[in-house]
């Protein structure tokens, strides 16, 4: 099990090279001053400034010289200051967020990570067993009702699903607003001095505030946005698990532990819905790494204003910096979010700690 852990581990640089050799070859297909906007906020418009700060940064060097700058930064002969370098966490300037690269990340992540936290449970605890009475009930009434569910579901417009959710729980039963929280709880969350933002996610620092008010406004103001992502990935989780599980009910051991005696709970929680997790564990990891890194019409329809929104806004308004940027935190987190799968999967199947 540690040897397996170590091994990915040790993958794990080497693919973090890779994804930012692929990053940083979209930026040499920008121009000069596209590029120059990596290091400067305020690009000049006349000419001989802009070639200054082109041979300033290196824009002309060797392209393995350019990527050794982009890497961990350029240093200024005169002041010995170091500018850039994706090392130190400098991703350029946001032309859309009007600060540098990260700090809009940062400033953008907590409310995708709070929906991605409160999404998943529900979307893979209902789905899984969604899916285990699918299977438990091959090609009777209750499967083909929840098969006509989840087609209904993988089908259904997100926009769609979204609108439909705020006409009746907000403007016909005043039930769950859109937005993060109301007026009253963001005056205390942004204004008052007894009230300290630990995670910027508000349901959480509501509890570490022991603010129950404010938790149960945040809380409120989440139901649409998990009610949404949950039931339009349902459909995706039960279709994998439904078909996983068939297969494993017909496997040898399932009929050998059917005639030792077994009780049928026993056979099924024990033996197939475990090892019928696997795919599931796959389709998860990506599900949450997806709602990790933004979802833009959710985001757009609640106006969550995390990372989704931050998408949107600099493709319209063509900010590649910010896109480029933007890639590369999701490459991090899709890596990431593939090792806690890989190491997932030692612990569901004991076959892959031996592979």
């Amino acid at each position: 099990m540690t040897a397996y852990i170590i091994r990915r581990l040790l993958i794990l640089p080497i693919i973090l090279l890779g994804v930012s050799i692929l990053i940083f070859s979209l930026t040499m297909l920008l121009g000069p001053l596209e590029r120059v906007a990596l290091y400067v906020s305020d690009i000049p418009h006349t000419s001989g400034a802009l070639e200054k700060l082109i041979d300033k940064y290196g824009l002309n060097d060797p392209v393995y010289v350019q990527y050794w700058h982009w890497l961990v930064g350029t240093k200024n002969p005169d002041t010995g200051e170091i500018k850039g370098g994706v090392l130190r966490g400098d991703l350029g300037w946001s032309h859309t967020a009007q600060m540098p690269v990260m700090e809009a990340i940062l400033e953008r992540f907590p409310p995708s990570a709070e929906l991605a936290l409160y999404s998943v449970l529900p979307l893979l605890g209902i789905g899984i067993w969604l899916g285990v009475q699918s299977a438990l009930h091959h090609n009777k009434f209750i499967d083909q009702v929840l098969r006509t569910f989840s087609i209904i579901g993988y089908s259904f417009p997100t926009f769609v699903f979204g609108l439909l959710m705020l006409m009746i729980f907000y403007s016909f039963l005043q039930w769950f607003p859109p937005e993060r929280l109301s007026q009253w709880a963001r005056v205390i969350v942004y204004d008052s001095e007894q009230y300290t933002q630990f995670t910027h996610m508000f349901t959480i620092d509501a509890l570490l505030n022991r603010r129950l008010d404010i938790f149960i406004d945040a809380a409120r103001h989440l139901v649409l946005p998990v009610i949404g992502l949950s039931y339009l990935n349902w459909a995706l989780v039960l279709r994998v698990m439904r078909s996983s599980m068939l297969e494993t009910l017909r496997q040898d051991y399932i009929t050998t532990a059917r005639s030792k005696g077994l009780a049928e709970k026993v056979v099924i929680n024990l033996h197939a819905r475990k090892n019928a997790l696997i795919p599931v564990a796959t389709i998860g990891g990506l599900i949450f790494v997806g709602l990790l890194s933004g979802v833009v019409i959710t985001e757009t329809i609640y106006n969550l204003h995390g990372m989704g929104l931050l998408y949107a806004d600099a493709a319209l308004r063509l900010d590649i910096i910010t896109l480029l940027g933007l890639a590369l935190f999701n490459s991090l987190i899709l890596v990431l979010g593939n090792l806690t799968v890989d190491i997932l999967y030692a612990f569901i199947d004991p076959r892959v700690r031996l592979s």
